[in-house]
């Protein structure tokens, strides 16, 4: 199994808005990835968010060939890719007019593309294309969810025929902050009312998912309290894998420390901690292990570390990322039986 960073952390919560830090360049992630090494082990990859100013998705084929280039020189491949369906970037919400639905499916189609130049030209040969609701908060959501969610469906639907015709894979990321996906029994029911497995999966991140079972955003679907002990988190972690496992065909190692964070337009989802946080409320290597249960029959040939919304001081500390992959090759090892 092949081992991923993420180059997103450099993008997702910086701006040039009041108190927001500065991205930081697509060159300077990957040095900062190429750089990490354990006992001669380096990082096989890169997962990509296809946004500026890391990648216009309406490049040209050549830029693109270009950018693939950049990434194949710095000894990594592609693996899966972030389609721009958020509003402010290609896309909108996946439950709003018809106008944001079609900008939503327009985004899928141009992360198709891509991910299309990058398999032919080698960098890239496994890894599927995100997606989300891109419908921030759920309040609207709530106010009819049945309908809500069947148009969340619906618009999957269309996207996941889309992702069929170029040859990929949608996988949804399970996130508090988007409507619809917001709680493991939400996503499940999305999931299901999509009913496409073989176009569209489901990512499971760690940090996020670990919200899932606390009920922020939905108490009514909360599988543990406050103050609960070991033997109860993982009978709670065991029920909520079991459902969403089946459709799980991307994944995230990363760390949480039980609190609900935002930056920027990204507001109120679950906080990526450092791999060795002390106030990290996950055994990684072991939550890992529920996730990967025959991972390779569900085609997932690479695992990746979300550090979304970092610091950019712990983004350019080398620490940090021979720390991340030293983690990373812990889940490798632990969970090559299972795989």
């Amino acid at each position: 199994m092949k081992l991923h960073n993420a180059m997103w952390p450099g993008l997702v919560g910086k701006g040039t808005d009041e108190g927001q830090e500065p991205p930081i360049s697509l060159e300077k992630m990957l040095d900062l990835t190429a750089a990490a090494e354990v006992n001669g082990q380096k990082f096989d990859g890169i997962d990509y968010f296809l946004f500026l100013p890391h990648t216009n998705p309406e490049a040209s084929d050549d830029e693109l060939r270009q950018i693939a280039d950049l990434i194949q020189s710095k000894g990594f491949a592609v693996g899966s890719l972030v389609a721009p369906v958020w509003p402010g970037t290609i896309g909108d919400s996946a439950m709003g007019t018809a106008e944001q639905r079609e900008k939503f499916l327009s985004a899928v189609k141009m992360a198709c593309r891509v991910a299309g130049i990058f398999d032919n030209h080698g960098v890239r040969k496994y890894g599927v294309i995100r997606i989300d609701s891109a419908e921030f908060g759920v309040e609207k959501w709530k106010e009819n969810p049945s309908a809500n969610t069947a148009q969340i469906a619906a618009t999957f639907k269309e996207a996941a025929k889309i992702a069929a015709d170029h040859g990929q894979r949608l996988a949804a990321e399970g996130e508090i902050c988007w409507a619809g996906m917001h709680s493991w029994k939400d996503m499940l029911d999305l999931l299901e009312a999509v009913g496409m497995p073989e176009s569209l999966g489901f990512q499971a991140d760690l940090a996020h998912t670990y919200l899932y079972l606390m009920g922020y955003n939905a108490a009514e679907h909360a599988l543990l309290q406050p103050g609960y002990s070991d033997e109860e988190f993982y009978a709670a972690y065991e029920k909520m894998t079991d459902k969403l496992r089946p459709w799980t065909i991307d994944f995230h190692v990363a760390q949480n420390d039980g609190e609900v964070h935002g930056a920027g337009s990204h507001d109120k989802t679950g906080k990526h901690c450092p791999a060795d946080d002390p106030n990290g409320k996950l055994d990684i290597v072991r939550c890992a292990s529920y996730w990967l249960k025959d991972a390779s029959s569900r085609g997932i040939q690479h695992i990746c570390w979300d550090g979304c919304m970092f610091p950019n001081a712990t983004l350019e500390d080398p620490k940090t990322w021979n720390t991340i992959l030293d983690t990373m090759i812990k889940v490798r090892d632990a969970n090559a039986s299972l795989v």
